[in-house]
This record gives C-alpha cells, structure tokens and sequence, in this order.
C-alpha cells in the first residue's frame, strides 16, 4: 500500500538536499539525475503494486487536459 503521508523525519532538509542534488545542472543533467535517482528508489521498494500505485499517484492531474497546457516550476 502506498503512503502519502508525511513519512520524512525532516522534509524541509530533505527538499533543501534534493534542489541542491540539481544545483549547477543543465536540463539534461538534471532529468538524467532525476531518472537515476526514481529507478534506485523503486528498485529500494521493489513491490510492484507499491510502484505502481506511485506511478497513478505521480500522473494524476499532471497529464495535459485538451485546452489546458502543462507549465514546469522553476528550478
């Protein structure tokens, strides 16, 4: 079962450690970063229902609507 509740001891020094994980990165290098880092955390949970549950989780709302475009955040 996935949890999506607050399970970091610590989020914001997690959130600080992740944005400085990108810091100095081109866009390249920071999707591969990010690519790296998600398939060593799924192969560390290593349920599929888990990951797939996640993966649901992850798209929901984020797929473009027809009419509506999708905007990135700034790094």
């Amino acid at each position: 079962m996935l949890n999506t509740e607050s399970n970091i001891a610590s989020p914001d020094d997690f959130y600080e450690e992740l944005i400085d994980l990108h810091r100095d990165l081109t866009d390249e290098q920071s999707a591969l970063v990010n690519a790296k880092l998600i398939l060593l955390l799924a192969n560390h949970i290593g349920d599929m229902e888990v990951l797939r549950a996640a993966m649901a989780a992850a798209r929901e709302d984020v797929a473009a609507k027809p009419g509506t475009t999708l905007q990135s955040e700034p790094r």
